[in-house]
């Protein structure tokens, strides 16, 4: 690691001293007592009254059935979820919304042959219950299913990705190896993912979940989508047709399942795909394309490969337009962006080493998501990239609430490793630094080669697996 950790500081206003080095607009609170209580705060999100700041973010598990039901430490994962303190539940889990479009072969999915609506209910009680384990008011959670097509990305069975593109990239299919002449997703074909996606909804409202994520993030179909100006048809080109699709689905679900309300997780802008440098291991941008910003969703084309923000504002307002109350503000993608969409200091298997201090993304984060609040101060916002902050997640996540950069503070792979750190927090108790994410990215790494996610590291459970020996001597064969 070429960079100093976050909890190699030795207390916080060495930490804060380095985080404003970075940027005369960083800062963060030096009392963790007023961080806990700037983050206590409640918020209220139309019909629901959230008693604190903290949100728990989607993951995608790899750890379900192959008939894409929950296994038993699936269930546990939405346990802890509940343990964490956090009221919302933004998600839960990347559910796929057909069998074609999972990520990898153990992720949960609309299977019409296996009763999914007593596993969706399954895994809503598991939060309750752990809500109520941790002497909290199950009553205070809102809890949502997330709704995925992974599209370029999806690997339904063990092996290579069987793609289902939105439109041809140049950078992607080369570095995905997605043949020239492979098939473009037809209109007759998004339109029934999209009524797949309808169908999941009504599933999740049936179930006694509040609220539906419909995904547009991390390079799956819905946020490729966003970025397909070269897509010919209904689909394609204009903002107005790459966006059909999401307003499509959003309208039908409100039409057909009213009690439950459609929010939205979404890359709010890109940036050109990283390589590692064959030499030193360290992520650089691939090669310029003539036309940058024909191949995805705020990019702007100059030498820093910075985000352009027109487009998406248009769809920040475009969710206004449609009444969203809320959205969750991720960035770029873990396939071929991994050092900005998951600020790390240990590269997963097939990443690459960071190029600057992660520390620097999070501030991109941090920049984009004020950007974002100040243009559409009425749109709540959930924040992310908070994780690799460490020890002083709560200082920064407080100083960003209270300066109004932002209203939530998003964690996700946090609460892997230590999911009861928010409700610590909250209650005045001291961190338990031994359980901190130190991003050693084994969640990566262990299903990017075939195994469940978790912390094999920090949590216990996952230590005592057979798979956390396996891990050991895949990272020992890797690394030679």
């Amino acid at each position: 690691m070429r960079f100093p950790a976050p909890g190699r500081f030795k207390n916080a206003a060495a930490f804060a001293e380095h985080w404003r080095s970075l940027g005369n607009d960083l800062d963060c609170f030096a009392d963790l007592a007023v961080s806990a209580e700037v983050l206590h705060r409640p918020l209220s999100v139309g019909p629901w009254h959230l008693v604190n700041r903290f949100v728990c973010h989607p993951m995608e598990g790899w750890d379900g059935t192959e008939s894409g039901l929950p296994s038993e430490h699936t269930l546990r994962r939405w346990r802890n979820f509940g343990r964490s303190g956090a009221p919302l539940i933004w998600g839960g889990e990347a559910f796929a919304v057909q069998e074609d479009g999972r990520a990898n072969p153990n992720q949960l999915y609309l299977n019409p042959k296996e009763d999914v609506l007593g596993a969706l209910v399954a895994l809503r009680n598991e939060v309750e219950q752990g809500r109520r384990e941790v002497g909290e008011d199950a009553g205070d959670l809102v809890i949502g299913l997330q709704l995925t097509h992974s599209g370029r990305f999806s690997r339904p069975e063990p092996g290579p990705l069987q793609a289902k593109i939105a439109y041809h990239h140049p950078i992607l299919d080369e570095k995905f190896h997605i043949a020239p002449d492979a098939p473009v997703l037809s209109d007759g074909e998004l339109e029934a993912i999209g009524e797949h996606m309808v169908q999941a909804a009504c599933l999740a409202a049936e179930a006694g979940y509040q609220f539906v994520d419909v995904k547009c993030c991390h390079g799956y179909l819905l946020h490729e989508l966003l970025g397909a100006h070269r897509r010919a048809g209904p689909y394609g080109g204009s903002f107005e047709n790459r966006t059909k699709l999401f307003r499509r689905i959003l309208q039908e679900i409100r039409s057909r399942c009213p009690q439950i309300a459609v929010l939205c997780r979404v890359s709010i802008a890109d940036v050109v795909p990283f390589q590692a440098n064959p030499d030193s291991g360290i992520g650089e941008p691939t090669e310029d394309l003539n036309a940058l910003p024909d191949w995805g969703f705020g990019v702007q084309r100059d030498p820093d490969h910075a985000t352009d923000l027109e487009e998406p504002f248009q769809f920040l307002n475009l969710l206004q337009e449609l009444h969203v109350p809320m959205v969750n503000l991720s960035l770029g993608s873990p396939y071929y962006c991994p050092h900005l969409q998951r600020p790390a200091a240990y590269p997963p298997s097939d990443g690459y080493q960071p190029p600057r201090d992660p520390l620097m993304d999070v501030a991109v984060h941090l920049r984009i998501a004020r950007a974002c609040k100040k243009a559409f101060p009425n749109l709540v916002t959930v924040g992310t990239g908070y994780t690799y902050l460490q020890e002083y997640l709560p200082h920064v996540a407080a100083f960003e609430v209270e300066q109004g950069g932002v209203d939530l503070i998003g964690l996700g792979r946090m609460l892997l490793s230590y999911p009861e750190l928010p409700l610590d927090l909250l209650h005045g108790r001291e961190l338990d630094r031994r359980r901190i994410c130190r991003t050693f990215s084994d969640c990566t790494t262990a299903p990017r080669n075939g195994m469940i996610s978790g912390c094999y590291p920090l949590d216990h459970h996952y230590k005592q697996l057979p798979e956390a020996d396996r891990l050991k001597k895949w990272k020992a064969g890797y690394r030679v």
